[in-house]
């Protein structure tokens, strides 16, 4: 009996461009309006990490569902003059009165991201229990007052006078609140902010995009950016979402905020054919990626990468490699998280990579009322089974995905690149590394390049679109399951990445081909 085909959706082929050839700078991210911003501030003379920074805190504006100033993350920075990389650390983090016993077991396997077993009521994934703290606006502040250039209140101007215009209402926006919308209606605050008489919004045909107002976030914005950072942990604003959350159940207090502070790491360092990479730093998927890498470097790759063999080899690392990560820990087996990522290369060679996120799409769907902040679910991180490493624990640190990476050449910048997605994020940063690295592929060709999904599940993913003798050679080996790689549902990590020709040094920059926001820009 032959084998049935598998079920295909997609009749059509997606292309973007690369931006580039730039002596200036460039920038790559998931959402335009925000790279727009960055873009602007590196034509105005600002640095790399003024850029990021400017576009991190748009995209509390333009794309709440995958981060904001209820966030958490990790900024990669390298300096051109010193030739140094650092990370400013502002990852998830438990609050101190975090109880355990407040994540009963119901017994069942759980549908989230990572497969935990199920927690009554669900309350690690959404709602005020769900909600790590949040580290965003301490870490942003951080990078900008030790690596930037422009003042605080530069860098937030163009965050507050989008959210003051408000959330554009395209098919995008409406798909996004639609496949959370079930959750956003249990929470009030919530429904008033993003749903329109208890319906996602929608843009009637034939007319011009709306925007929808956001609730309190645009004064929130404007509060932060003339009292400063700290207001968020130390002052009104602090008393506010303390407040606001312990009212709703939540156990994050205003000394959880006061005790907060972003922090800067050593990123984890290797080589791989010669180059230097610098990874995210423990507790990131970073030492992971240095794994894949030191079991890939014994393979002999053919020209271009398209070859069978190439990707059987990143099965076999990336399968050893997430094993080594996730023992004991099940495969996840639910939505896509939220996340964005975003690189800069600035005219003087500076280069950052950064990583935030809410973790799921719209995090802990819980948006305050009082300050209009939608906050993260990064409690879900952690293993709701006692006695694991990565168990619940009030003020611990859990594992996470985030993998931004900065690699080097000779001593000198080369590209950067990161990705959202969740466990789909490591297989498709090891993947286009390889792909630059190992057979001296542009980003534009990378980036088209199809590939496989190695995350920790029991089979491999791989794309249609690859070679039929791809997919017999991985067949031999794995159970395969034909996984589109759609607009919607996410099937693959949404990268981006921005390139520094050392010999003429041309910037160029990429984003996700299937994202429909993503882009690259040069200043």
């Amino acid at each position: 009996m032959a084998t049935a085909r598998p079920y295909t959706t997609q009749n059509f082929s997606i292309q973007k461009p690369q931006a580039g050839t730039a002596i200036g700078g460039v920038i790559s991210g998931q959402a335009r309006a925000a790279m727009e911003v960055g873009a602007e501030v590196l034509q105005n003379g600002g640095n790399a990490v003024d850029a990021a920074v400017s576009a991190a805190f748009a995209l509390a504006a333009v794309e709440p569902w995958n981060s904001g100033l209820g966030g958490i993350g990790y900024l990669s920075y390298r300096d051109a003059a010193t030739g140094k990389t650092q990370i400013v650390d502002f990852g998830p983090l438990a609050p101190t009165g975090l109880d355990p016993s407040h994540f009963p077991l119901t017994g069942r396997k759980a549908g989230d991201l990572f497969g935990w077993p199920e927690v009554f009521d669900n309350r690690n994934v959404y709602g005020p229990l769900s909600v790590a703290i949040p580290g965003q606006v301490d870490g942003l502040a951080l990078a900008l007052e030790k690596f930037g250039t422009i003042p605080w209140e530069t860098a937030l101007e163009p965050a507050v006078r989008l959210a003051e215009r408000g959330l554009p209402v395209d098919f995008w926006t409406t798909l996004k609140i639609a496949n959370a919308a079930e959750v956003i209606s249990r929470y009030q605050s919530s429904a008033d902010v993003y749903l329109v008489d208890g319906l996602p919004p929608s843009r009637e045909t034939g007319t011009n995009v709306p925007f929808m107002p956001m609730g309190e976030l645009a004064s929130t914005l404007r509060r932060l950016q003339l009292k400063g950072p700290r207001d968020f942990y130390d002052g009104v604003l602090a008393a506010d979402i303390a407040d606001d959350l312990q009212s709703l159940g939540g156990v994050i207090t205003r000394a959880d905020l006061a005790g907060f502070r972003a922090r800067i790491v050593e990123p984890t360092f290797c080589t791989y054919r010669g180059a230097e990479v610098a990874a995210g730093p423990a507790g990131t998927a970073g030492p992971t990626l240095a794994r894949v890498l030191e079991l890939l470097s014994p393979q002999i790759f053919r020209p271009f990468g398209t070859d069978a063999a190439s990707f059987v080899a990143y099965a076999d690392a990336l399968r050893q490699a997430y094993a080594e990560r996730l023992a004991g820990t099940p495969a996840g087996t639910g939505p896509v998280t939220s996340t964005t990522h975003l690189n800069v290369i600035d005219r003087a060679g500076n280069i950052v990579a950064l990583t935030q996120t809410l973790l799921s799409s719209f995090g802990s769907r819980l948006v305050l009322p009082r300050t209009g902040i939608l906050l993260n679910n990064g409690i879900m991180w952690f293993d709701p089974r006692p006695g694991r490493a990565n168990s619940l624990a009030p003020g611990k640190r859990p594992l996470t995905n985030m993998c931004p990476t900065i690699v080097s050449r000779g001593g000198r910048a080369w590209f950067a690149l990161g990705a959202s997605g969740g466990r789909r994020i490591l297989p498709a940063v090891a993947q286009i590394l390889s792909f630059v690295v190992d057979h001296g592929m542009s980003l534009e060709e990378a980036f088209h390049t199809p590939r496989i999904d190695v995350s920790g599940n029991a089979h491999v993913d791989y794309d249609p679109r690859l070679a039929f003798d791809v997919h017999r050679a991985l067949a031999e080996r794995y159970e395969l399951r034909a996984s589109e790689h759609t607009i919607s549902p996410a099937n693959y990590a949404c990268p981006s990445a921005v390139m520094l020709d050392p010999s003429t040094g041309a910037r160029t920059g990429m984003a996700d081909v299937m994202s429909p926001w993503s882009v690259a820009l040069v200043a």
